[in-house]
């Protein structure tokens, strides 16, 4: 259980990301165009404190609305995605003073009343505002918006660590798939552990980096129908897609769109911003697949054991401590992604590196509830979208370390290419 203490500085800490990722934008780029996979985000911004207000201290403490008004604009349940662009939201210096009198009310709370139903749902929102907040860069490399500057350590020594080929053998068996009910806090489509039988496979040690990721493109992989599955090609056909989506070729080879600046591509980082049919069109081509869910979390929880997995989990991938700048690269540290064999510290036990930041990653598994799924008070976190969106699993550079253990579940519709989101792949049996 976190200290009320810890929560406090998180909830200062988040508000501080959040307010970070907008401080040099104009009233424009906090409207932005009108697009099916951002939000405008002065409204976004309003959003995470009214959802802070919704449940730390409306449901949690039964505080009345500090706003007659915010349901009406900002309750995202509520309030068509398409209509966000046209509501009668306060201005800048509005919004930013309703963020900090929600910050400031639940600091209080937490002062003074520090209730388990108060530091539960203060720690949901931080999270739910941490999710946000890497949604915020996203949208700001979507429209192409400088990079942001955010608070964060250093980046790590060896950036530049080059390749990390080759496959780690799992030997599957009996595995339970999901979170055990002793753990302080997950999210209600993490709920709860079940067994599952995985067959023996073959998974990379690394994400599949940039410069694979162009062979495939320059070898005629976006016009060749026999690697696509049928709705992947329908996909590639509508977006006219050639080449992920902020590559262009320059005259001395690709390059790639960072933010707003083009930057020659990095052969060695992991390739990002492809779509999941993407990464099943790289797959049939090279001979492989990606893994279900449960072969990414046994990869990354499990260890080898007498006659095949040892009995205990790991939180992470490299055993029960907290993320550090050493095993993953999280938090918005250093701007952007590690080639993919730095960070050798984070390894899991199987020898997989990068399991946990860096880049999320597609598995080939729907987003569907596990048995006996009950949705928590917020119902709309999972709910809605079982059997539409494809699991992603691990986090990215963007992501923020506290959000994130082994069984965390990312979804996003197979379509997508907005986000900070590549593969890794296994051996076909």
């Amino acid at each position: 259980m976190r200290s009320t203490d810890e929560l406090s500085a998180w909830v200062r800490d988040a508000r501080r990301r959040t307010l970070e990722l907008v401080a040099d934008l104009d009233a424009g780029q906090l409207l932005g165009p009108r697009l099916p996979i951002v939000n405008p985000l002065g409204w976004e911004i309003g959003h995470v404190a009214w959802f802070q207000e919704r449940w730390a201290l409306r449901h949690a403490a039964g505080r009345p609305p500090l706003r007659a008004d915010g349901d009406s604009l900002w309750d995202s349940s509520a309030v068509p995605h398409d209509a966000r662009w046209d509501l009668p939201l306060p201005d800048r210096d509005g919004t930013l003073a309703y963020l900090r009198e929600v910050e400031e009310s639940v600091l209080a709370l937490l002062r003074d009343r520090p209730t388990g139903p108060v530091r539960y749902f203060t720690r949901y929102t931080v999270h739910h505002e941490d999710m946000h907040d890497e949604a915020f860069a996203c949208t700001r490399q979507t429209l192409g918006y400088p990079a942001p500057t955010v608070s964060a350590s250093p980046r790590p020594e060896g950036v530049d660590a080059g390749p990390w080929p080759g496959d780690a053998a799992v030997p599957g068996g009996a595995f339970r798939l999901g979170a055990e009910e002793d753990d302080p806090f997950v999210f209600d489509n993490e709920k709860w552990a079940h067994a599952v039988e995985v067959a023996p496979f073959r998974i990379a040690r690394a994400a599949v980096t940039a410069g694979e990721f162009a062979a495939f493109v320059e070898d005629g992989g976006y016009s060749r129908r026999a690697v696509w599955s049928e709705r992947g090609w329908a996909w590639r056909e509508e977006s006219a897609a050639l080449h992920p989506v902020h590559w262009r070729r320059a005259d001395d080879g690709w390059e790639r769109r960072d933010f707003d600046a083009w930057v020659p591509l990095e052969h060695d980082r992991p390739v990002i911003h492809v779509s999941a049919y993407e990464a099943e069109a790289f797959c049939a081509w090279a001979g492989r697949r990606l893994p279900t869910e449960a072969e990414w979390e046994m990869a990354a929880a499990t260890a080898p054991g007498r006659g095949g997995l040892d009995p205990s989990r790991r939180r992470f991938p490299w055993g029960a401590e907290e993320p550090t700048p050493e095993r993953a690269n999280l938090d918005g540290r250093g701007g952007g992604c590690l080639d993919v064999a730095a960070l050798p510290q984070g390894d899991s036990a199987w020898g997989c590196r990068q399991m946990i930041g860096n880049v999320w990653e597609w598995t080939a598994s729907d987003f569907l509830p596990y048995p006996g799924f009950v949705a928590d008070a917020y119902r709309d976190y999972s709910a809605p979208w079982f059997g539409t969106h494809r699991v992603l699993r691990g986090g990215c550079w963007q992501t923020r370390s506290r959000l994130l253990r082994n069984t965390w579940r990312n979804f996003y519709t197979p379509d997508r290419r907005d986000v900070w989101a590549g593969f890794r792949t296994c051996a076909r049996a």
